[in-house]
């Protein structure tokens, strides 16, 4: 537990100075927003101009940096706990640095495209769920984990474009999913709970995910919001994995109802 704590710490640590760099960044964007609507065309406002996006540019290249140390390190904890490194609050996202910015304009109009480009996921999305479970024995635990990523690399291999969407528990099963996705490079995007929301933010929260209309839905054991979930999916005529049943295969019912079929 030591170990993961120091570790997790180490990473964010790097998080932090590149959301540092990354607030710097945005308050010498606002400056340079203020001179571009006072350039008088002189010489002295002009270099006044320069030197910010320069000095901008620097920064953000400090950013990046920070990120790339940030994403090493996050691979090394993953490696050694097993578990995706997840901060406390925010998005870990890489802005990245685009070359050859040429004027103010271009420099906004850079930086939003790579913020924009950043926060969004690309391909197609992959819907996960399920909740904190415990079991008897550690084989018990261990046929749960290679049912589960044995589920996840079989839809994977039918939306190879995928990127997963979950709710961010990282002390229950969707950990394993977020360390899954982490592992083979596959982006994620993470809905939390609305606290504000009380008794309706887990329900909230699939609204919001189903409005994604994924490919399909993962679901394995979990309280009422996940069966909610599994509800709604079929209702809009999404596929839905069914992995409820006793550690993490389909349902009694649904295989039931197969061997029905095939007789």
């Amino acid at each position: 537990r030591d170990i993961e704590d120091l570790g997790w710490g180490l990473v964010n640590l790097f998080h932090r100075a590149a959301a540092k760099k990354h607030g710097l960044v945005d308050r010498l964007t606002d400056d340079i927003r203020l001179l571009l609507a006072e350039q008088d065309g002189s010489e002295i406002s002009t270099a006044n101009l320069e030197d910010k996006i320069e000095l901008a540019k620097k920064v953000e290249e400090s950013a990046g940096s920070f990120e790339v140390m940030r994403d090493v390190a996050a691979a090394h904890y993953i490696r050694e706990t097993g578990k995706s490194w997840v901060p406390s609050s925010g998005n870990r996202i890489s802005l990245g640095v685009t070359a050859g910015i040429v004027d103010g304009h271009a420099f906004l109009r850079a930086r939003r495209e790579r913020a924009l480009n950043a926060n969004t996921a690309q391909g197609t999305p992959v819907v996960f769920a399920g909740g904190r479970l415990t079991f008897a024995t550690d084989d018990e635990m261990k046929t749960f984990a290679d049912n589960l990523l044995a589920t996840l690399n079989k839809v994977r291999a039918h939306v190879g474009d995928m990127y997963l969407v979950h709710g961010g528990d990282m002390k229950g099963i969707e950990r394993l999913a977020a360390s899954w996705a982490d592992q083979n490079g596959i982006q994620q995007v993470r809905f939390g709970l609305d606290r504000k929301l009380g008794d309706r933010a887990g329900f909230r929260r699939n609204e919001q995910m189903l409005s994604l209309k994924p490919r399909f839905v993962i679901a394995f054991q979990g309280n009422g919001v996940t069966e909610r979930l599994v509800i709604e999916a079929k209702a809009r005529n999404i596929r839905v994995v069914d992995r409820r049943g006793p550690l993490g295969v389909a349902p009694a019912s649904l295989n039931a109802g197969r061997r029905q079929q095939s007789s």
